[in-house]
């Protein structure tokens, strides 16, 4: 496995191997790898054997106050699960290199980037779509591969790719789990035990609204209501956002008449989680 830290050093790789070779499929991750991070490994290798995966805690995807300095990066661990899952190529940048002096240009995606978790996080999606269209271009791969749970994430990536014609395919994959249905993240390490008992109340409230379309119900503002009260039945979580949304625009509907997002965010403690569920009529 290549483990390559250097920009330039990556594009000679690149240029190394040959356009009728295997197709190139890329994995973005910010390292601390989890079981949803390797199942994206795993659906990647099924489809290609020339699999590049990425590790980058962007800083541009931060604002002040986040947890850029104590996001966890266990590289050597990381390196370890990638070359035993068949990685060929792991592009390491330093900021430095990713960003060097001078750097200014941004890529903005007007509306979507607002939304959901960019109305308290503003710059998050900013950030995360300049690093991604980095990446498409570094890596050049015929598919890049998400997971479910950052649903924004791939609704907007989806949306850089069609207005700007890029010749990649965004395949998205299924939200992994915890025995109790919260779903995997980085972020659950921060959560002491007694936050942890409370986290898997997010998928809960999801769970109560399939339900519920299950049973006929379609009404926007009655499904919004029922998913807050399932949340605040639990001491320790406070609520950011929640949201029925349609996938391609993220505006809000008030019926559900065909699938739409069912989206969340809650504070548990100090750490913000997020869920997803697709509701479907």
């Amino acid at each position: 496995m290549d483990v390559v830290r250097s920009l330039e050093a990556f594009r000679r790789l690149r240029r190394s191997w040959p356009d009728q070779g295997p197709e190139v499929c890329l994995v973005p991750t910010m390292g601390a790898l989890h079981a949803g991070h390797l199942s994206l490994v795993e659906a990647a290798r099924k489809r290609s054997d020339r699999v590049v995966a990425s590790i980058f805690v962007n800083p541009t995807q931060f604002a002040p106050g986040e947890d850029f300095e104590r996001y966890p990066r266990p590289l050597d661990r990381d390196l370890k699960e990638l070359e035993r899952l068949g990685v060929g190529a792991v592009l390491v940048p330093e900021a430095c290199e990713m960003y060097p002096a001078g750097h200014r240009t941004q890529v903005l995606v007007e509306g979507l980037g607002r939304k959901l978790c960019g109305l308290s996080r503003p710059t998050h999606f900013q950030g995360v779509a300049t690093v991604v269209l980095k990446l498409f271009h570094l890596v050049r791969p015929r598919a890049a591969f998400f997971g479910q749970k950052d649903a924004q994430q791939s609704i907007l990536i989806r949306r850089i790719v069609r207005d700007l014609d890029l010749d990649v395919e965004v395949v998205v994959c299924p939200t992994v789990r915890e025995q109790d249905g919260l779903a995997v993240s980085s972020r659950n390490r921060y959560l002491s035990p007694e936050e942890r008992k409370a986290a898997p109340v997010l998928f809960r409230s999801l769970q109560w609204a399939r339900r519920e379309v299950a049973r006929g119900e379609r009404r926007a503002p009655v499904l919004l209501a029922g998913v807050q009260r399932c949340l605040g039945a639990e001491a320790r979580v406070r609520v950011d956002y929640v949201a029925l949304v349609d996938p391609v625009d993220l505006e809000p509907v008030d019926r559900l008449e065909g699938k739409s997002l069912l989206a969340l965010a809650a504070f548990i403690g100090t750490t913000r989680l997020i869920d997803n569920t697709w509701l479907i009529p």
